[in-house]
C-alpha cells in the first residue's frame, strides 16, 4: 500500500474515532438527561394529581373525567394511590392498570421512598407522599413518546452526520497527503532522472528545514559520495591501465627484439634478466592492489583478533629485510610494561604487517643508508609508533597528496614504486580506529607517526 494510502486511511480512522466517541458521548448523555428529567417530570405531574385528591377534595370521578378527555394522550400519565394498607383510593385507569400493583410493591415503596423502573417502554415511578399526617403510596406510569422521538432524531442525525464526516475527512485526509508527501514525488520523478551517466544532478533540498529537506540532503550526501566513488573508480582505472601498461609494453619489446635475430646467450640472459624485473614489478603491482581491495572491506568482513603490535612489527621488519638484505631497520622500545595490554590491540594481523612493511621499506629506499628507524611507545588508550628515516624528504606540495593513490612524489627519481603504498596504509590504519600523521624536511628525512587504540 502506497504511504499516501496509508496516511489517509489512517487520519480518517483516527478522526472518525473521535467523532465517534463524541456522538456516543452526546446521544447517551442526552438519553440520560430526557429518563431523568421524565422521571422527575412523571412524579411531578402524579403529586400534583395526589394533591388535588387529597387536598382539594376532587371527587375521583372528576379526576378520572379529566384524564380520559385530555386533549394531548401523548403526556398523560396514569396514577395511582394508595394508603400504606394497600387499599386503593384513586386510579387513572383500573381497567388498563399498566403497573399492576402488589402488596409487595407497595411494601418496598414504602422502605425505599422511591423506586423508578422500565416497563416495557413505559417509565414508572413510585414514591411514598406524605400529606396531613399520614402515608401514601403514589404509582404513575407513562411513555415519553415526545422525548424518544427526538433522541431518535438526535440518533439518526448523528448517523448521517457521523457517514457524511467520514467521508469528507477521507478526501480531506487523501489531499493532506498528497499535499505532504508531493516534495517526495517530486524527489522520485527527480531521483529516476540520475543515471550512472549524469551524478552531478542533485534532488531539491527545499527550506532544508523539515524532515522531507532532511531525506534531501541526506541523499544528496549520498549522490556526492557515489560520484566521487565512480570519479575515484574511474581515475583508479585509468592509473591500473597505465601502471600495467608499462612494464607490459616493456617486456613485450624486449621479447620482439630478442625474437627478430639470433643473439648470444649472454644477449639472452641481458633480455631474460630485464623480463623478470618487468614480471617482478607487476606482481608487486598484483600484491599491492589485493591488499588494497582487502583494505577497503567493511570492517564487519574482516577477521580481528586480539595481537600484539610488538611482534607485528617484528614480522614486518623481517619481511622488508627478507625481500631486500641491505635494509637495516632499527626497532626501539621506548617504555617497558609488565603486562602486554599497553602494545596489544583488536586487529588483522597480516593488514598491520603490510601497512608497517610499507612504512619500513619506503623508509630505506628513500635513504641514502638504506635505514629505517622504528620506535615504539604507548599512552593511556593508544599504542604510538614512529617510523623514521634520514632519506630526501618531501616537498609541502607532495605531502598534501602522498595518501592518494597512484601519485608519486619528486622524489620517484630515487626510487621506484607504483604509488600504492602509502594509500594502501592509510586505509589499514584508518580500518583499525587508528590515526596517521606524516612530518617531512627536504633533504632531512620524514617521520611517520601512527597511533592504534590498544585494549
Amino acid at each position: 500500500m502506497q504511504i499516501k494510502n496509508r496516511i489517509t486511511l489512517l487520519f480518517t480512522a483516527l478522526v472518525a474515532a473521535l467523532l465517534l466517541a463524541f456522538a456516543l458521548i452526546v446521544y447517551f448523555t442526552s438519553a440520560e438527561t430526557r429518563e431523568d428529567e421524565y422521571f422527575s417530570r412523571l412524579q411531578q405531574q402524579a403529586s400534583t394529581k395526589a394533591n388535588l385528591l387529597l387536598e382539594s377534595r376532587i371527587a375521583p370521578g372528576i379526576l378520572q373525567l379529566i384524564y380520559k378527555n385530555a386533549p394531548n394522550a401523548l403526556f398523560q400519565e396514569e396514577v395511582a394511590i394508595y394508603d400504606t394498607a394497600f387499599n386503593l383510593l384513586y386510579h387513572d385507569a383500573v381497567e388498563t392498570d399498566m403497573v399492576k400493583e402488589t402488596r409487595g410493591m407497595i411494601d418496598t415503596i414504602v422502605a425505599e421512598k422511591e423506586t423508578r423502573y422500565y416497563l416495557n417502554d413505559f417509565q414508572v415511578v413510585g414514591f411514598l407522599y406524605p400529606h396531613g399526617g399520614k402515608n401514601y403510596i403514589i404509582t404513575a406510569a407513562a411513555k415519553d413518546e415526545y422525548g424518544l422521538v427526538k433522541l431518535a432524531n438526535l440518533r439518526n442525525t448523528l448517523i448521517i452526520s457521523f457517514l457524511a464526516a467520514v467521508i469528507v475527512i477521507y478526501f480531506v485526509g487523501r489531499f493532506l497527503a498528497q499535499q505532504s508527501l508531493k516534495p517526495v514525488s517530486a524527489m522520485v520523478d527527480k531521483v529516476q532522472a540520475i543515471t550512472a551517466t549524469n551524478l552531478d544532478l542533485r534532488v531539491d533540498e527545499g527550506n532544508r528545514k523539515d524532515e522531507i529537506a532532511e531525506l534531501a540532503i541526506t541523499f544528496n550526501e549520498m549522490l556526492n559520495r557515489l560520484e566521487n566513488s565512480f570519479d575515484a573508480q574511474k581515475q583508479f582505472v585509468s592509473n591500473i591501465s597505465h601502471e600495467l601498461r608499462t612494464p607490459l609494453t616493456a617486456m613485450l619489446a624486449e621479447l620482439q627484439l630478442s625474437l627478430q635475430k639470433e643473439r648470444t646467450n649472454e644477449e639472452y640472459k641481458v633480455a631474460i634478466g630485464h623480463s623478470i624485473s618487468d614480471t617482478q614489478k607487476l606482481i608487486r603491482l598484483s600484491n599491492s592492489l589485493l591488499d588494497m581491495a582487502k583494505a577497503n572491506y567493511d570492517q564487519s568482513e574482516i577477521s580481528f583478533k586480539e595481537l600484539r603490535l610488538d611482534e607485528v612489527l617484528l614480522d614486518a621488519r623481517n619481511e622488508a629485510i627478507h625481500n631486500q638484505p641491505a635494509y637495516k631497520v632499527n626497532i626501539v622500545f621506548e617504555k617497558e610494561s609488565e603486562t602486554d595490554d599497553p602494545i596489544s590491540m583488536n586487529g588483522n594481523e597480516y593488514l598491520l604487517k603490510v601497512a608497517f612493511t610499507n612504512l619500513i621499506e619506503n623508509g630505506c629506499k628513500f635513504s641514502e643508508d638504506q635505514q629505517s628507524n622504528v620506535s615504539i611507545t604507548y599512552d593511556t588508550q593508544n599504542t604510538i609508533l614512529h617510523f623514521s628515516d634520514n632519506g630526501v624528504g618531501m616537498s609541502p606540495d607532495d605531502l598534501k597528496k602522498i595518501f592518494t593513490p597512484f601519485y608519486r612524489g619528486e622524489n620517484k627519481k630515487f626510487a621506484e614504486g607504483n604509488g600504492i603504498g602509502l594509500s594502501l596504509t592509510e586505509k589499514i590504519i584508518k580500518l583499525h580506529r587508528g590515526t596517521i600523521f606524516v612530518h617531512s624536511l627536504q633533504g632531512k628525512g620524514t617521520t611517520f607517526i601512527i597511533t592504534l587504540p590498544h585494549i
